[in-house]
This record gives structure tokens, sequence and C-alpha cells, in this order.
């Protein structure tokens, strides 16, 4: 894997707490995540004709394992699914990652470290929304209030949806900036670190391969 920094840019600097401007952070923290979704979309696209042609010859429906899954997420207690999400931010590389279960904290669910290079670090903090619809802007904005002065980086994870204003919201210049993990996200990345799926490998049979020894 190329290392963070040299991906994103970022040269070693002296000190143990290197201060970054927001909009540092932002782009530091975005050109990390734009490798993840490109890793992403190269597996999916490796993997879609090959789903499409097993069902094609085999007759059988292409697997809705999304659907499934996503139904799970959404039956999960609350207290569940923000393990889930503990469980998945550490496996995607966040270290010291807590759920914090406190009430009244500003729905601040849990926090964690993102290691850049060793010698710069973001604090970030997450909130769960098991959500069937969509997320709204001024939940970002609350969020976003409830982290001010306390993480570099914020998280919203989701089972459903971020509106449009949501998103340009939680990208808004000048303002911390919040990643929005939203339900096809997240089954991307269970996909990707294979948490709670395992991919399977299956076989169509090459009947033209027996034809010599028919006769």
């Amino acid at each position: 894997m190329t290392p963070p920094d040299a991906v994103c840019g970022a040269s070693p600097k002296k000190g143990r707490n290197t201060a970054l401007t927001h909009d540092q952070a932002a782009d530091i923290f975005r050109r990390w995540v734009a490798i993840f979704q490109e890793r992403r979309k190269a597996k999916r696209a490796e993997a879609e004709p090959i789903e499409e042609q097993v069902a094609e010859e085999t007759g059988a429906p292409p697997n809705d394992y999304r659907a499934e899954i996503l139904e799970i997420l959404r039956s999960l207690p609350p207290a569940g699914f923000e393990r889930l999400s503990q469980r998945l931010l550490r496996e995607a590389g966040f270290t010291h990652v807590e759920v914090t279960g406190q009430s009244n904290d500003g729905g601040i669910d849990g926090h964690g470290t993102l290691m850049i290079n060793p010698l710069v670090s973001f604090k970030v903090l997450f909130q769960c929304k098991r959500y069937a619809n969509s997320v709204t802007p001024s939940l970002v904005r609350d969020f976003r209030g409830a982290m001010s002065g306390r993480a570099d980086k914020g998280i919203i994870i989701t089972t459903g949806t971020f509106t449009a204003e949501a998103r340009r919201e939680a990208n808004r210049d000048g303002a911390p900036p919040i990643e929005l993990v939203d339900s096809e996200k997240l089954i991307d990345m269970l996909a990707h670190l294979e948490l709670g799926l395992r991919p399977v490998t299956t076989y169509v049979v090459d009947s033209g391969f027996f034809d010599e020894f028919a006769r």
C-alpha cells in the first residue's frame, strides 16, 4: 500500500504536534479516502462481469446480498450499530477507536485516531445514524457544533442516505470537514474488509472441454 504521506503530499514535520488548517486537514483526508474509493471501484468492476455471466449461464438470479445486509444493519440495536462502526473504523486503519456511549454529548458516539504518518495524526469523532431515511443538514451542523474544538475531523455513518444539502454542509468552505458514509459506502466498506460478507468462488461448466472425450 502506498504510504498516505506520499499519496497526500504531506511532508514530515518536526515536533509531536503538527498544526494544520481545516483546509489542509480536509485535503489530506479526502485524498486518503479517494485511495480507498478507487480500489473499491476497481474491485467492483472486476467482480460484476463474473457475477452477471454466472447468473446468465446458470439461470440463477444475481446475489442480492446488498439488500440482505442492509436489512440486517437497520435491524441492529443502536448500541450494536455503534460497536459495528467501531469495528469498521478499526479494520479501516483507525487506532484507539472507542465508543463513548455518553448521552447529551451532541450526538457524538465515539472517537478514534487516523495516523497519516509517524508525525501527523487526526483525532476523529464519529456519529452513528441507524436510519432508513435521509440525514438532514441540520444534523450535520449539530454534529459539527458538538465536535468544535475537540477533533480535527468528523464522520457520520448511516444506514440511510444524505440529502444534497447535507452533503454541501459537510464540505462547506471554512468549516471543519465531515466525512459522510451512507448505506452504499458502508456496504462497500464491509465487503472490502470482508466484515460480515464472505467472497464466494463459483464455477461454470465448460461443456466444450469434454467434447473430445465424448467421441
